[in-house]
This record gives structure tokens, C-alpha cells and sequence, in this order.
């Protein structure tokens, strides 16, 4: 795991604590961190546990490196001014274990975030967006959204003890999306006497850490149409799980989603959307889901989940599985945690332990 730690993060970061830059390279499991003003600190396989990527990689403020040491429960955090990739290439290549990790890509700068354990396999084309929320020196979530549908293909973001402090109240304050083109972002106008509620899928209340973080979550690229009786009952039901799990891991990482594209269960293919349009204009999904992986410091271990609801509008209709993450692929299409080294992600996508998701 340390091994795939550094190849996979980079062999070489630059991150930045107050004025200073600092460097972390590798060399036989020893991380030395080179500050600008020449000092070194260096970290021996026996002092520390694992190193991580933690935040934006284009930020000059946040969280960007985690460094966990032996014996030690809180992490030694570094702060990001710049990065730089010293392999070639992205995904398709296999130097580090990694075959199917995203690449960086042709059309949005700062794809090198895409190597976050949080993001999906990308949809690498024009007809794709790609958002990224940022506040209080954090990265709140991102979002790949699909231009030809008009919809979001999936939200995805952390969870751990900072970001998930409570410390405000719930701020709605909904809004199109001036990151996206105009003629392929929802309105407002979309959403207005239409039966249908602003459904988040990152939720206000996993982002209450300052007022504009929760006002972020309400930008309509996160957002889809929901009927209440799913929105309000279900599906806060699993969000107020997601809240809890939190506390059960160092890093919890999530993908939220609902299907516009077709979906195969049981071998069957058939459409994931419903025949009406939410005031003829948005694809109202049939499915909503969530892709849950937890990490633990103390064991250095992945545990994922995927969790599946029918967007019911009656009890009769209403459903929740528990699968593996192999099985939502294969419902969806998409690639989950494809930045795990593929024998990580192997072992994580297939197994499923109702015991670390009580």
C-alpha cells in the first residue's frame, strides 16, 4: 500500500505551509519534504503509516497532503501551491498498477484533481463539464455534468471530521450554474411549478462547515429532479446514513448519481429514465444511487458499498439494495475508484460487508 501511496499521488508535489514551498519525494519508502528555504524534513518507512493526496491541486490555500504516522491518530497536513506530474500520461497506462485511473484531460485544466480516490472514470469528451466547488481552503465537491442531456452525470466528494462540522444552519439558495454553457445548464425556470423538488445529491447538511459552503450545494449542476416522497423520504434516509458512516472512517469517499442513460439489471438493458420530462425540458431518472468507499488509517484498509433506490412515488414501489461496487458498474456503466491500484480496487469493488455499513 505505501508503494502504491507515492506512485499513484506522484513522485514529485509541490505543496505549500505558510511562505514556504515544500517538495515530497520517494526514494526506498523514505518521504523527505523540501522546504524553499532549503531545510528538509524526512519521514522513514517505520515513522509513518501512508501519504495521501487530500485536496485541490490547484489551489494556494487547503490541505494538500496528509501525512500519517505511526502510532499517531491526527495527520501532518501540508498546503498546496502547485503540482506536477513527473510520469507521462494519465489513464490507459499501466507504470504504476493503475490501468484504468483517469488521464488528464483534453478539455478541462485542471483534470489533475481527477486523481482523486472520489472521482469515477471521467467521460473524457466535449460533451462533458467538469465543476469543482471550492471554499474555506477545501474542495466541497465536483461534479461531471452531461451537455447533450442537459443533467448531471454524477457529484462526487469527500467526508471527514473537518468538512463535516456542523456549524451553520441550512442555506437554500438555489441557482443556475454560470460555469456551464447557457444553453445546456438547468434554470430555475426548469424546476418552477413543475411537481418536482431540487433534489442535491452533495445535500446542504454534508456541507454546514460555513454558510457559503452550504450555499455551494445549491447550485443547480448538483442538483436533480426529485419527487418529494423520494427526496424527502428515502433518500435523506440514506443521507443522514452517509452523516453517520462519516464518523466511522478517516476519509469516507462519495459518489452520489441517478441514471440518465440506459441501465442493465439482471442482464436486462432497459431505459433509466422516466417517459416525462420535468417541464419539458430535464430527464427525470428512474434510478437514484450512491458508490460509498470508507478508508481506515489504523488498518490502511478500503471498504466500499453501493447502495441502489428506485425513485419511488409510493410505498408499494420503494426499494434499497445493498451491492457490491462491481455489481453498480454494472448496472451503470461507470467506473468507480478507478484511481485504486487495480489490485485494490479489485478486492474493495467486489466484496460487500454489511458489518462496516450498520
Amino acid at each position: 500500500m505505501k508503494k502504491y501511496i507515492f506512485t499513484f499521488c506522484c513522485l514529485i508535489m509541490a505543496v505549500q505551509t505558510q511562505a514556504q514551498t515544500v517538495v515530497v519525494s520517494s526514494s526506498n519508502k523514505t518521504a523527505t519534504l523540501t522546504l524553499r528555504n532549503g531545510s528538509t524534513l524526512t519521514y522513514t518507512s517505520e515513522q509513518y503509516d501512508s501519504i495521501r493526496v487530500f485536496n485541490d491541486l490547484t489551489l494556494t490555500s487547503g490541505y494538500g497532503v496528509k501525512i500519517y504516522l505511526t502510532g499517531e491518530t491526527k495527520s501532518h497536513d501540508y498546503l498546496i501551491s502547485a503540482y506536477e506530474f513527473t510520469t507521462s500520461g494519465g489513464g490507459g497506462g499501466d507504470t504504476d498498477g493503475n490501468a484504468n485511473r483517469n488521464s488528464l484531460s483534453n478539455y478541462y485544466d485542471a483534470s489533475k484533481q481527477m486523481y482523486n480516490l472520489e472521482w469515477p472514470r471521467i467521460r473524457d469528451n466535449a460533451n462533458q463539464s467538469w465543476l469543482i466547488r471550492e471554499c474555506d481552503g477545501m474542495t466541497s465537491y465536483q461534479v461531471e455534468w452531461d451537455n447533450s442531456l442537459i443533467a448531471n452525470r454524477f457529484t462526487c466528494y469527500q467526508m471527514y471530521d473537518k468538512i463535516a462540522t456542523q456549524n451553520v444552519s441550512r442555506t437554500d439558495d438555489f441557482k443556475e450554474d454560470t460555469e456551464l454553457p447557457s444553453s445546456t445548464r438547468s434554470t430555475l425556470a426548469d424546476y418552477k411549478s413543475s411537481g418536482f423538488d431540487r433534489g442535491h445529491l452533495c445535500p446542504s447538511a454534508d456541507r454546514r462547515y460555513s454558510t457559503d459552503m452550504s450555499k455551494q450545494t445549491c447550485y443547480l449542476s448538483n442538483i436533480q429532479p426529485q419527487v418529494h416522497y423520494h427526496n424527502g423520504g428515502q433518500w435523506a434516509t440514506l443521507e443522514e446514513k452517509v452523516r453517520t458512516w462519516t464518523t466511522s472512517f478517516d476519509t469516507l469517499y462519495v459518489v452520489k448519481a441517478a441514471t440518465i442513460e440506459n441501465v442493465t439489471i439482471n442482464g436486462v438493458t432497459e431505459s433509466g429514465v422516466k417517459s416525462e420530462l420535468c417541464n419539458n425540458r430535464l430527464l427525470v431518472p428512474k434510478y437514484f444511487y450512491m458508490a460509498l468507499m470508507g478508508y481506515t488509517k489504523s488498518t490502511d484498509t478500503y471498504t466500499a458499498v453501493g447502495i441502489w433506490t428506485y425513485h419511488s412515488t409510493q410505498a408499494s414501489e420503494k426499494t434499497e439494495e445493498y451491492i457490491t461496487i462491481d455489481e453498480l458498474e454494472r448496472r451503470t456503466g461507470i467506473d468507480f475508484f478507478c484511481n485504486l491500484p487495480d489490485d485494490v480496487e479489485a478486492t474493495v469493488e467486489s466484496t460487500y460487508n454489511s458489518s462496516d455499513w450498520p
